[in-house]
């Protein structure tokens, strides 16, 4: 069963304009979820809003949402009013610059979406911005109102459809000279790194998503079966490496050891050219 677009409006370039739908690109559901329960009935237990003054509970029908303007000033926000806030990126995505991808930053990258054309209508326009964007390897920026917020977004062709992924602010991304300032360069054995980039070498494969698998979970899982048959479960206490920086060296030797490479030849440097100066 094809999963449910999570918003529908329109794709604008320019003048030209088609209707689109985004659906979800990752699953979010989970294989081990854990239930609240009751020690002494066993029972679920749930989630209920309490007055902070009164201490009473609160009905369904009598919750606000209210904004503090004041100390215990509210300003009481109905969810119909929330609703009726319409800008343009609520319902289109008009595409306001074209950037190469490898521009963006990885760092920006928030949550992906599968986006296809509407309805056949839209197909023609759809797959001519697709199709050109494409050809001229661009990425487009745009913004779209998702989950009662603004958010800026990178647009990109991707199999038949387009990839749109949104982006994070700015604002919210910290500066890497903000954490990374107190680390001062450090002057390396070419030796070391040489062995490292060897093992770099021997260790290269292509990528396959597919050899990822969640052993934490696979570990709950047998945790959980263990005691639904009534045995005590067995846990191993998974070791941590022991640091060997002291051994850096003979550490990296065996590590190449293991995935069986030789140890690389020193490069030779590069014969100075004739009449080159000092």
């Amino acid at each position: 069963m094809a999963p449910r677009p999570i918003w529908k409006g329109y794709l604008k370039l320019s003048l030209v304009a088609c209707a689109v739908e985004l659906t979800g690109a990752t699953d979010h559901s989970e294989k081990v979820s854990f239930r609240t329960l009751n020690r002494k009935t066993g029972n679920t237990v749930k989630r209920q809003y309490i007055d902070g003054v009164t201490g009473k509970p609160v009905q369904d029908e009598d919750e606000v949402k209210g904004f503090e303007v004041g100390e215990g000033q509210f300003v009481l926000i109905e969810e119909e009013e929330i609703d009726a806030v319409q800008i343009e990126s609520s319902h289109t995505l008009s595409i306001e610059h074209f950037v190469n991808r490898a521009d963006v930053p990885q760092i920006y990258f928030d949550q992906p979406y599968y986006m296809l054309p509407a309805d056949e209508v839209s197909d023609e326009a759809f797959y001519v911005i697709q199709k050109a964007m494409q050809d001229e390897g661009k990425a487009g920026l745009a913004r779209i109102v998702l989950y009662r917020r603004e958010r800026p977004v990178m647009i990109e062709p991707f199999g038949r459809g387009m990839l749109l992924t949104t982006l994070r602010y700015d604002k919210t991304v910290r500066r890497p000279d903000d954490v990374f300032e107190s680390t001062p360069p450090k002057k390396l054995d070419r030796e070391l790194v040489a062995l490292a980039a060897h093992i770099i070498a021997q260790k290269q494969a292509a990528f396959d998503p597919s050899g990822f698998e969640d052993r934490y979970e696979n570990a709950l899982v047998a945790l959980i079966e263990a005691k639904k048959k009534g045995h005590k479960p067995v846990v191993s206490a998974a070791r941590s490496p022991v640091p060997n920086v002291v051994n850096l060296f003979d550490a990296l030797k065996k590590s190449l050891a293991e995935v069986g490479g030789a140890k690389p030849e020193p490069k030779k440097p590069a014969p100075r050219k004739s009449g080159s100066r000092r």
